[in-house]
């Protein structure tokens, strides 16, 4: 099975990511982020390398499922490919930071990809307001990301509900991290592996 993990920066994809892994036995695979040579010079210059960047994630998440399609294990990805071409780089266009050229390059390539891959078996969108986001990604300190605004988190959230609103390529389940704490709260954890499994196994 494919299941994949979606949501805004700072959501806590990673993080759940990681304790489904532990806890299920699935294999995890994550976002290239340590090894990613263009995610500095994105955050200091958007206009210059925004094509670059989406360029490099397609590629990334495109390799990543394909080894996922040949594998017999069970996968767990945090971030799906989907949110790359419906929400980051429509965003980027509509904010100026893409030119018309790129972002039609940019959407036909994706479309030729999105015909030769498998939809997941499980999309968990991770929900969260601007004010959690902020908050979670203060909290981990990463330096490229200081230079993230306020207007670029509340632009990706609002094309985050609208695509959520509509998904239907799989099944899908909708985690509201506002109201819980899955990392510190057993309780809210077990909450999420219930939605899981009933989804996945039928148990209600």
């Amino acid at each position: 099975m494919h299941i994949v993990i979606a949501g805004n920066i700072g959501a806590g994809k990673t993080t759940l990511t990681k304790l489904l892994a532990q806890h299920y036995k699935w294999e995890p695979h994550f976002e290239n982020v340590d090894d990613n040579p263009y995610l500095d010079d994105f955050y200091r210059d958007m206009k210059r390398w925004s094509f670059n960047l989406q360029i490099f994630f397609l590629r990334t998440r495109f390799q990543q499922i394909v080894e996922i399609q040949k594998s017999n294990k069970t996968v767990i990805q945090d971030r799906s490919i989907y949110e790359d071409a419906y929400i980051f780089a429509p965003n980027l266009y509509e904010m100026g930071l893409m030119s018309h050229r790129d972002f039609e390059n940019y959407k036909e390539l994706f479309e030729l990809i999105s015909s030769l891959v498998n939809t997941p078996d499980l999309l968990i969108y991770l929900k969260a307001s601007v004010a959690t986001l902020v908050r979670q990604i203060e909290k981990r300190g990463r330096e490229y990301e200081k230079n993230i605004s306020i207007e670029y988190l509340k632009k990706l959230n609002e094309k985050y509900n609208k695509w959520i609103e509509t998904y239907n390529s799989s099944k899908h389940i909708v985690i509201d991290v506002d109201h819980i704490n899955f990392i510190d709260n057993k309780k809210d954890f077990g909450y999420i592996l219930e939605r899981i499994d009933a989804e996945l196994y039928g148990l209600f």
